[in-house]
């Protein structure tokens, strides 16, 4: 356990800035396990129905999804749930955020070679319903190196602290999208099993992937039990359709 203690220092940067690197965090044989279990969602090999949708929004002429976005893999694969990534951003984010914090749903977004398809600017708070207790992470981790050619994130620091920015639907069932741009940004390139964390209410993008590998990452997002309670007593499990659910904009 003493190995996924995070510092004062690195809580305080997160507290502030909304986001938090954490390196090294899987090694590399786990990560090839991943790839492999990766690879059979994306090929298709495990279905999982309506849970599979492109990013870039519904185009019944096209052929190919620009940004793959697979929602809650877990419960079509469930020894995930127990598995090094899981198991280890728990601790941190407890340790981050507090002991209540739980995993509320993970996701699996990759861009594919030469898509070069941006995930516009936004807030991951927008797609969900408001709640009265705001604290959520996400930690995104890259099975391959994340680099500013294949659409390594982008975010906005501080951001989590100010009014939340207004949002609109990109495309019918596509990404959420609101104002930004990189020049009040920084960007994180990654290792493969190097994670970042980001708030809830943090902004970020990503670039397009102009390369000839692909950009897979796996996302596991967390909030306290009490709020995925509130979530599902409401319906809310973060799969159906893409859209605006929360426009508390001040």
């Amino acid at each position: 356990m003493n190995d996924l203690k995070i510092t004062q220092q690195e809580i305080d940067f997160f507290e502030e800035n909304g986001y938090l690197v954490i390196r090294n965090l899987i090694n590399e044989e786990t990560i090839v396990g991943y790839q492999k279990i990766y690879n059979d969602f994306i090929s298709g090999k495990i279905g999982v129905g309506a849970n599979r949708r492109d990013l870039k929004g519904e185009d019944k002429n096209s052929k190919s999804e620009s940004i793959t976005q697979i929602m809650v893999p877990s419960q079509h694969f469930p020894t995930l749930q127990d598995s090094a990534y899981y198991q280890k951003i728990s601790q941190i984010v407890q340790t981050l955020m507090g002991d209540d914090m739980e995993i509320d749903f993970d996701m699996f977004i990759n861009k594919p070679p030469q898509s070069n398809a941006i995930t516009p600017w936004h807030q991951d708070c927008a797609y969900w319903i408001d709640m009265p207790d705001k604290r959520a992470v996400s930690a995104w981790m890259p099975l391959n190196e994340a680099t500013l050619d294949n659409g390594c994130m982008w975010y906005v620091p501080v951001s989590h602290k100010l009014p939340m920015r207004k949002h609109t639907s990109s495309a019918k069932n596509g990404a959420l999208v609101c104002e930004g741009n990189e020049n009040e940004a920084v960007y994180i390139e990654l290792k493969p099993g190097s994670v970042v964390l980001h708030h809830g209410a943090t902004a970020h993008y990503s670039r397009g992937n102009t390369t000839n590998s692909q950009r897979r990452a796996m996302i596991v997002n967390l909030r306290p039990k009490s709020m995925i309670n509130y979530e599902r007593e409401r319906g809310f499990d973060h799969t159906g359709e893409n859209k605006v659910r929360n426009e508390n904009v001040k």
